[in-house]
């Protein structure tokens, strides 16, 4: 096994899904200005890709005949129907790009809080015609490419799981997971298994 670390190249695309992929790209280029980049079309699907800077993409699926049940809520608030997904947080340089996008979505009668400071971040949030809870951020103390410090605030948890406390004591994890491929589009769990 090797210790080099994973040399990651930002986001390439996170895949959700649309029963509408006009709407979608009137308002992920129109209204937020995450121009489309890419289309792929067959006679099952589309799949379009919006940037996001930094060579990372937002992309949907829009299945022909196949419509998705669709639902919204907001980020950060529990929802039985939302098993592994929360939200997209979409990044920002600085604090007056963040002014600057809540400002448009005003202008095109879209729902936006007002600035949400978290600390190490601030952020709005708003939601996309999908129902798809989003948010755009921009990192007060950026804490990306740098090795864990428990001293930081980066790491205010006062009661962090045990892989986090190893990590932040030793500088590694023992005990990583082995997954399973699902077969067939059940739904199922994957199956996790301790190595």
């Amino acid at each position: 096994m090797t210790d080099k670390p994973v040399q990651w190249a930002g986001l390439n695309h996170l895949a959700l899904i649309t029963n509408d992929m006009d709407i979608t790209t009137r308002f992920w280029h129109g209204v937020i200005g995450a121009q489309l980049v890419a289309t792929i079309g067959n006679a099952s699907f589309r799949h379009y890709f919006f940037d996001v800077g930094s060579g990372s993409t937002v992309a949907f699926f829009e299945y022909r005949g196949h419509a998705v049940d669709q639902f919204a809520k907001p980020s950060g608030v529990p929802d039985e129907r939302a098993i592994q997904f929360d939200h997209v947080s979409l990044n920002l340089p600085d604090h007056e790009t963040l002014l600057a996008l809540r400002q448009r979505l005003l202008e095109h009668d879209c729902e936006v809080t007002e600035v949400v400071d978290h600390g190490l971040l601030q952020s709005i949030y708003f939601t996309d015609p999908n129902g798809i809870a989003l948010e755009a951020s921009w990192w007060v103390d950026n804490p990306t490419g740098k090795a864990p410090q428990s001293n930081h605030n980066r790491f205010a948890d006062t009661n962090p799981v045990s892989a986090a406390k190893e990590l932040l004591e030793t500088g590694r994890i023992s005990d990583l997971p082995a997954t399973k491929l699902v077969d067939k589009p059940t739904g199922d769990v994957f199956d996790f298994v301790q190595n």
